[in-house]
């Protein structure tokens, strides 16, 4: 994979990009503006499609006529061309003049084996379960609160567990998003003056493995209620770092692994409200050592008004699912302070995600 650019030179050609969206907006009549807006949910569906199908990577050999993908991956020639002609207008997928497709740089960020594959996210976001999901978003929307429960009965975690297919895709989907972030991560902040770093529910240690990786000197704790079932510990060893790791199996609202210099929040205060997040940030505070750093990782939605962050879709998924939410720099403060810790930077990085840095009161 390429080199990272600068978090600022990400931000500028965002904004070049923002400019143009808009300009291109402004010069088509509203109502067929709104109606290619409006018409977004249509093109997710098709590319899950093209997902759930592994259309991709049946064209990994080479580019293919519509009929002989279609015979690959067991669809009717007819419907499969009509899918990869739309979505080749998207750039997924590109069309020759022999009227063969082939694969584009975004169709290869389909493929599963792909360095940063968005085939798990696409799967998810296509979903049956998830489309209903979103289907209720009035009502959290007029009630404040989160309509997954009232839907199925239950709340999010608790259903996942209890639908293993759904709760397995959607942890795949969340785990294509996060793992993209770990070079942003790494590339943003010097990991290297923590001589040990704590991993809160870190799943199975993506993170914390790259974190290791880099700072040969530091060693690792990585904390996470499935570390018996999620692989964990031959991950690690993978990686070459489960002899500078340990492994504790432990909750979010369990008490937290003492004796670290930094520990980690990744995506994990903005599943929850103010209460419960505090609970999470004063078990951290108990058990970090004097002089220890909180970095929470998360898409600090931006103070600018009007501003495109991706950070203000989740913020709406959340608040759907279970009542979390993504928050400001201002509001960090806040809450962070209640905890009894004291921000001290927000640092950005080449992805959606920041690193907010906090250190003990």
């Amino acid at each position: 994979m390429p080199p990272l650019p600068p978090a600022r030179v990400v931000r500028a050609v965002e904004s070049v990009r923002t400019a143009l969206q808009k300009l291109t907006r402004a010069l088509a009549p509203p109502p067929f503006a709104l109606l290619e807006l409006v018409q977004g949910a249509m093109v997710s569906q098709a590319i899950y499609v093209a997902a759930e199908l592994r259309v991709a990577e049946s064209l990994v050999d080479g580019p293919l006529k519509p009929g002989q993908i279609a015979e690959k991956v067991g669809a009717d020639p007819d419907a499969l061309h009509r899918l990869v002609r739309l979505l080749a207008t998207y750039g997924i997928f590109a069309e020759q003049k022999d009227g063969r497709f082939k694969l584009t740089p975004m169709a290869r960020a389909l493929l599963k084996d792909h360095p940063m594959s968005m085939h798990g996210i696409a799967h998810l976001m296509g979903h049956p379960i998830h489309w209903e999901d979103w289907g209720h978003l009035v009502d959290a929307v007029r009630t404040g609160e989160p309509s997954l429960p009232k839907l199925r009965g239950m709340g999010a975690f608790e259903y996942l567990e209890a639908n293993a297919e759904y709760g397995e895709i959607f942890i795949g989907g969340m785990g294509s998003m996060s793992s993209t972030e770990t070079e942003p991560l790494l590339a943003a902040y010097d990991f290297a003056r923590y001589a040990t770093v704590v991993d809160f529910c870190g799943g199975r240690g993506d993170l914390l493995a790259g974190i290791l990786n880099k700072t040969p000197s530091a060693r690792g704790i990585l904390s996470d209620p499935r570390v018996g079932t999620n692989g964990a510990g031959a991950f690690l060893a993978e990686q070459g770092v489960s002899e500078r790791c340990t492994i504790a199996d432990g909750g979010l609202f369990d008490a937290v692994p003492e004796g670290g210099d930094a520990y980690l929040l990744k995506h994990i205060l903005h599943d929850w409200p103010e209460p419960q997040a505090l609970e999470i940030l004063r078990n951290v505070r108990k058990a970090m050592n004097p002089g220890g750093r909180l970095l929470v990782m998360e898409m600090v939605i931006p103070d600018k008004i009007n501003g495109p962050h991706s950070g203000k879709l989740v913020d709406l998924w959340l608040m759907l699912l279970v009542g979390g939410k993504e928050r400001t720099r201002d509001q960090y403060a806040e809450l962070l302070a209640k905890a009894g810790f004291q921000l001290e930077r927000v640092v950005q990085t080449p992805a959606a995600i920041s690193i907010v840095e906090a250190s003990p009161r």
